[in-house]
């Protein structure tokens, strides 16, 4: 009998353990090719945004790529319509709206002084990142997004590495790629917003008092920036900008949420920026990442069912 029952036992296993890696091996082939239309979207926005855009690539050719993400062209924000405002929170010198597309939900917060904008460094660098809400109390911060983007080398996952060049009070904290050229999110001495590639020499030579690296750049100087949105899908997303003014403009869109916001290409963050007449913007990291702390609280819906990710930087508002 005993025998008996171990047979039963080890076939019962051997079963689960078929099923589960058959079910594994087939899950890509549901999600791309299979009818959940739905599935395969959120899919393909999380995959194209990651560090592995290739999975994506290797069950779907670039014009079937192309056709899901402009199928939600009809549901996004058309350029001639402007996206609705609610006033959220008015305080000295910060204005805090919510905003809503067709196919997003999400958050602009306006900050009149630029000069009140710093970049905040995880105080335990190449070591572990820090949680948005992190940034803030360390810094004494009112309010804080996620920042710039990183890369893992030891396979942590934990936000030690900032990529790129990353530049705080005027001086580079940490530099991964020599004297290369990289895209730039950065304020220089007089408040102003440089977006676009510079090399690590620029840093002095522009003034640079705070940075973090990302792309694209969707508006520089006033002309539109060079994107696609086939490559960068539709997504949570995180950005920055500038009007002629000198007023800060940051945005979070929440995403990959069906019930609440499908998320935004670059084109609705292009057109966004327009609609608040910036004449520098560009896009930060998002995804998971994607995240606006404010008066003690993430005032965003995340993504990550974990809660706030920890990253390597934040871009931090100041007290007046």
């Amino acid at each position: 009998m005993r025998k008996i029952r171990k047979i039963r036992l080890k076939r019962i296993i051997t079963f689960f353990i078929f099923n589960l890696v058959f079910s594994v091996v087939l899950a890509p082939f549901t999600i791309f090719w299979g009818p959940f239309e739905g599935t395969k979207t959120l899919a393909v926005g999380s995959i194209l945004t990651s560090r592995h855009p290739q999975v994506v690539k290797a069950f779907l050719s670039d014009e079937e790529i192309s056709e899901i993400v402009n199928k939600y062209d009809s549901a996004a924000a058309p350029s001639n319509s402007p996206i609705r405002r609610t006033v959220f929170d008015a305080s000295a010198g910060i204005t805090i709206e919510d905003i809503n597309g067709k196919a997003f939900k999400g958050k602009v917060m306006l900050i009149k002084d630029p000069k009140r904008i710093k970049v905040a460094v995880t105080k335990e660098l190449e070591v572990t990142g820090e949680r948005v809400s992190d940034f803030v109390k360390d810094t004494g911060a009112i309010a804080g997004i996620n920042g710039g983007g990183f890369y893992d080398p030891n396979g942590a996952g934990n936000g030690a590495f900032p990529d790129g060049l990353t530049v705080h009070n005027g001086e580079i904290v940490h530099n991964n790629i020599g004297n290369k050229s990289t895209d730039i999110v950065a304020l220089d001495k007089e408040g102003k917003l440089i977006v676009g590639q510079i090399q690590a020499d620029d840093v002095k030579k522009k003034n640079i008092q705070e940075a973090v690296s990302f792309w694209p750049t969707l508006i520089q100087d006033g002309k539109k920036g060079v994107f696609q949105d086939s490559v960068w899908s539709v997504a949570p997303r995180t950005a920055i900008g500038q009007k002629a003014d000198g007023t800060i403009i940051l945005v979070v869109i929440d995403g990959r949420q069906p019930t609440w916001s499908w998320g935004a290409k670059m084109s609705d963050l292009y057109n966004l920026f327009r609609d608040y007449d910036a004449v520098n913007a560009a896009n930060l990291d998002g995804g998971s990442s994607t995240e606006l702390f404010y008066n003690g609280k993430v005032i965003n819906k995340l993504w990550n069912w974990a809660g706030e990710r920890y990253l390597p930087t934040g871009i931090v508002v100041m007290p007046e």
